[in-house]
Parts: C-alpha cells; structure tokens; sequence
C-alpha cells in the first residue's frame, strides 16, 4: 500500500503565501492557504488504498481554519517537519515514513496544488508502479510530486536548491545519478504568486481555494481599489 505524503506549512497569517500580499493581507494569504490545504486533503482522503500522512511546520491547532483542518486530519497520521531548509525536511520526511512504513513507496506532494483531483493523484500511484520514482513538474521550474519506491532515496533532495527555476531538472538529474528511473507526472502550476493563484482557481472553480480567491476579489481593498 502506498503512502500518501503530503507536506505542508500550517496556515498561520503572515507564515504561509507571503507571495500572494498585496493584493492579500496576510490574514486572506492564510485563508486561502488553509483552502488550498482543505481542498488537498479531501483529494487524498477519496483516494482508496493509500495510506494518508501529513508532515507539517508548526501546530495546525493555531492555524487558520484550525478546527476545520483538525477534523479534516481524522484517520490520518501526523509527523512533524524535521531540519532546516526544504530539501533537509523533504528528505527527512520520507525517512520518517521509511522508518514508520517500512518497504512502503511514498507518493509525495504539497499543499500548493489544489487543483489537484483523486484521479491525478489515482495515476500518479499506478505510474510509480512502473519505475523507481516518479516526478511531476511545475510550471515555474519546481516541481509538485514526487514519488519514491524507496523513501529513502529522498536523502538526494539534500543537494537539491529549492524553489528555483532548475529545481526539477535538478532533482531529475539527482535520481538519476543514484540509478533511479525516473517517469515523469503532468505538468502543473503550484500556487507561489497572484497569477498562479488566479489561474488555478479558474482551473478548479468549485474548489475551496477558488471561493477564497473570489472572496478577496469582492473585498474592496483599503484605498478603494482591487
């Protein structure tokens, strides 16, 4: 059985989607980061046969939407983000899941693709049945998945620089110098700046992340503009 992971900062104003201010406060940037995170969660909770697992920075008891990601977390397992920078946490989160779930493949993602449906995510699982990983590129060069027959194989991700414009062809490279066949996953656009957030909610229009972003366009802004 797979393990699903999914990496994720709790949304606490000013935290979490720093990006998306102006033209969002940091109280929205939260609210539509606890969406984004929500609309997540119930993708992977109508996946069957997987194993749910969130790996999170900081208490999601204090987040925006706390109650509500509270419930939405019931049955699933909680691990806390070990290390400093991304690649560090990264890596250390499948090791956590190597050591809880040994000889279980980890498909990994974020919460920055709430667009994401079960089907996606259906397709990437029955794809890493064909590899040794597999690996879905962002629009900005990132990438959104990744998944690893052998968890461990994300101690690779240590040499990795994040949320760069080459950070997927670099992770790409990064398997293989460990022999790993890598199949690539649809590309998609993560959540990072206004525009993403815009088009990505026209993308999904009846997700809970697209009535966030629709709320703050019928806010007016302090000086009267949007």
């Amino acid at each position: 059985m797979t393990v699903l992971l999914v990496m994720a900062k709790a949304p606490v104003p000013g935290a979490v989607k720093t990006r998306l201010c102006p033209p969002a406060t940091p109280d929205q940037a939260a609210r539509i980061a606890a969406a984004a995170l929500r609309d997540t969660l119930d993708a992977v909770r109508a996946l069957p046969g997987v194993t749910p697992v969130l790996a999170v920075r900081g208490r999601v008891a204090d987040a925006e939407d706390g109650a509500g990601l509270t419930a939405a977390l019931a049955g699933w397992s909680v691990l806390t983000q070990r290390g400093g920078d991304l690649g560090d946490r990264l890596a250390n989160a499948h090791a956590d899941v190597a050591a809880a779930w040994p000889g279980r493949p980890v498909l990994q993602i974020g919460m920055d693709t709430p667009q994401l449906t079960t089907g996606r995510l259906l397709a990437a699982v029955r794809r890493l049945d064909l590899a040794d990983a597999v690996l879905g590129p962002a629009v900005d060069g990132g990438w959104w998945a990744l998944g690893l027959r052998d968890p461990r194989q994300a101690a690779a991700l240590r040499a990795v620089p994040m949320s760069t414009a080459r950070t997927g062809r670099r992770t790409w490279a990064a398997l293989a110098r460990r022999g790993l066949r890598t199949l690539p996953l649809p590309v998609l656009r993560d959540v990072d700046e206004w525009p993403d957030a815009l088009a990505v909610a026209a993308e999904a229009p009846a997700s809970r992340f697209a009535r966030q972003v629709a709320r703050l366009l019928a806010t007016p802004a302090p000086d009267g503009r949007r």
